[in-house]
This record gives structure tokens, sequence and C-alpha cells, in this order.
């Protein structure tokens, strides 16, 4: 059964920083483009990263650039997401979700084949 699960959320301040984790299982990751999308109340559901296959290439938003570090271990099937100088406009339902086949649209979430549950962010002022 393939699953993705991601961890490490939580309630934080502003100017925090937070590792979040998705682990797979099912399948391995090694031949997987991996992304984090996130979605805020009320909000459609938005791109935040993606990393490639070897974790050679990687992708931002331009919310997250400079702030934000996707990096994958294919070692243990997981990939990271390393956000710091948290903000409340971070405040969202962080998902992984694995691409088995790169068509180059990684900023949209049809691009993706599989999903996590998402680990919920919130940063107060």
């Amino acid at each position: 059964q393939v699953q993705l699960v991601e961890s490490g959320g939580g309630v934080v301040q502003a100017g925090d920083s937070l590792r979040l984790s998705c682990v797979a299982a099912g399948f391995t990751i090694s031949t997987s483009g991996m992304g984090w999308f996130r979605q805020a109340p009320g909000k459609e559901r938005e791109f935040v990263t993606r990393i490639s296959s070897t974790g050679h290439r990687t992708y931002y938003a331009d919310s997250a650039k400079g702030r934000i570090t996707i990096s994958r271990d294919n070692t243990k099937n997981t990939v990271y997401l390393q956000m710091n100088s948290l903000n409340p406009e971070d405040t969202a339902v962080y998902s992984c979700a694995a691409e088995l086949t790169f068509t180059g649209q990684y900023y949209s979430d049809e691009e993706y084949d599989y999903w996590g549950r998402g680990t919920q962010v919130t940063v107060s002022p």
C-alpha cells in the first residue's frame, strides 16, 4: 500500500523554524520527483517546492525562496522541508506529494500521483 506520511508540524512563533519530514511506504521515492504543497484556511492548495529524483534540481515558489529548503534522503525514503523565519502567512496544512512522471508542470498539483494527508503548521504573531 502506497503511503506518504508527513510529520514535524506544530505551533510556533513568528521567526521560528520547523523541519517537516515525509516518509514514503509501499514504493521507492528514488525515481520520483517530490513536492511540497500547502493549503491555508479558505485558500486553494499552492505549490511550495519540488526536488528532482536525484536531488540535483530544486524549484521554489517565490514565497519560499530564501527561507525554505527541500532535501531528500533516498536511502531513508524520506523528503524534508526546512522552514526558517516563519511568519503567520505560512500557517497552513503542508502536504508532500510524489511525481512519477515529470512533465515540467511541477507547480501544478495535477502533476503528482501520490499525496500525504498533511501536517498542520501554525505560526503565531
